[in-house]
């Protein structure tokens, strides 16, 4: 046996025994929750250290897919709490070698915080270092920039969430299509075409087949293959604001999560909506940011009830749907929200949700890095306060980790970490807690993560 195979062996032995010592002290009187009157308390007991160890032994195990059970994620039979960002040009930015370290250098700033999932673009249609050129014609050096993002993220322990097109014309989007649908002669009118257009529905699926079967030119895993990735996501805030209803995009979304889980059944699937309350749900209307937010098309609780959706996604952007100056009005709102998608998705959809986008811009009137931080950590508070019950509150996405260098990209809510210490330091120990549950909540142990028994009608 050679030597350093020999050590890891042995020391994977000592922090099974450490793992095991641990969860017997945390399901022991003396860590009883009862005692304690805030989450804060549960992880100040545990040595950083002992922590760092399990992520150690994480390292040594094979890596496995992401899979759903009730209301949670779980990898290898245990919990799959998130604490993620998003960085969506990562692609672009692996397309051009002079750019292409600022990838590892997001994913290596992002994993030393603990953060452990990704979100970005598996698109770029039609526009400069586009992938998709044209329907079914793709950049081929664009194609294995993507494959530089898949790769580089698994050597820093990091999942991506890859969206499959844009609602917005970033990146070109559902306007680019349906342009493509009007030069082969189709004579559309409005860009929700999109979603009922035949011929565009089939240039969406083109690309998610082609995507989904892409051989990684790295790694030479098939990206429906790969543990890698955490989850397809069918569209970037999708709307569709022709149709008040909300059939239109209820058909798209029912034709495209089969479609995707006829490709793919192994990764996880969700929707990439903003969370909008609709015409199913009036008595949910409340929880809105404004009275707008109904008639986009969108409908939290049935869209998340189509078969193939495995998670509920969310986002929390009270800066853009409530007032764009700072206020500590916007702090119950995003309370509320949480709390009520939380709600939902436990007593009706019986699935984990992620909120999947939230953040504060630097461009706002009245901000300052203390109210983003009393943002942020309210959102991490919501999500602990949902996951010690073994609720649907499974993680969080900020928007967004930029690496040092790449101001000129920022959109105003970038995060860079050496320049935030403070921010830094919250989403560390956001990570610390929920790599806690990760390691050491499972069907053996019997702190408060315990789930609830399921009242939920799904």
């Amino acid at each position: 046996m050679e030597p350093l195979k020999g050590f890891r062996l042995c020391l994977i032995s000592i922090l099974l025994f450490l793992t095991t010592l641990i969860t017997q002290t945390l399901s022991s009187t003396a860590f009883d929750d009862s005692e304690y009157k805030d989450w804060e308390s549960y992880t100040d007991h545990i040595p950083n250290s002992i922590l760092t160890y399990g992520s150690e032994m994480e390292e040594e195990a094979e890596w496995q897919m992401v899979q759903k059970k009730g209301n949670q994620f779980i990898v290898n039979e245990q919990p799959f709490y998130v604490n993620g960002f998003n960085t969506y040009w990562l692609m672009v930015f692996a397309a051009d070698e002079s750019t292409r370290g600022k990838v590892t250098d997001v994913f290596k700033r992002a994993s030393s915080v603990g953060m452990t999932v990704c979100r970005t673009w598996a698109f770029n249609d039609g526009q400069w270092r586009a992938l998709q050129k044209a329907p079914s014609l793709y950049d081929e050096q664009v194609f294995k920039a993507l494959d530089f993002v898949v790769s580089e993220a698994k050597k820093y322990r990091i999942r991506l969430i890859l969206s499959l097109v844009n609602n917005w014309e970033s990146y070109g989007g559902k306007a680019q299509y349906v342009k493509w649908g009007n030069a082969a002669g189709l004579n559309l009118t409005s860009d929700d075409e999109f979603f009922s257009h035949p011929t565009l529905r089939g240039y969406y699926k083109d690309h998610v087949k082609m995507v989904l079967n892409r051989v990684n030119t790295f790694t030479n895993i098939t990206y429906k293959e790969d543990p890698a990735i955490f989850a397809w996501e069918l569209m970037n805030e999708p709307r569709c604001t022709s149709d008040s209803s909300g059939d239109k995009l209820q058909e798209w979304i029912k034709e495209m999560a089969f479609y995707v889980k006829s490709v793919d059944p192994k990764h996880l699937v969700e929707i990439g909506l903003e969370g909008f309350y609709g015409p199913s749900t009036p008595q949910r209307f409340q929880f809105n940011p404004n009275s707008y937010a109904q008639l986009v098309g969108t409908d939290f609780i049935r869209n998340h009830q189509v078969l193939g959706v495995d998670f509920a996604s969310v986002h929390i952007y009270p800066d853009s749907w409530i007032s764009q100056s700072v206020g500590d009005s916007h702090i119950p709102f995003v309370k509320s929200w949480m709390e009520a998608h939380i709600e939902d998705a436990e007593k009706y959809l019986g699935m984990p949700v992620v909120f999947g986008e939230f953040g504060v811009s630097a461009k706002d009137p009245g901000y300052n890095s203390t109210y983003r931080d009393t943002l942020i950590n309210t959102v991490y508070k919501t999500i602990l306060n949902s996951t010690k019950k073994g609720g649907s509150g499974a993680g969080s996405l900020l928007w967004q980790l930029f690496p040092d260098g790449t101001d000129y990209m920022d959109d105003g809510y970038a995060i860079v970490l050496s320049k935030a210490p403070s921010t830094s330091t919250m989403i560390a120990l956001q990570s610390t807690r929920l790599a806690l549950f990760n390691s050491l909540c499972s069907q053996r142990c019997h702190w408060s993560c315990k789930k609830k028994k399921s009242t939920i009608s799904g």
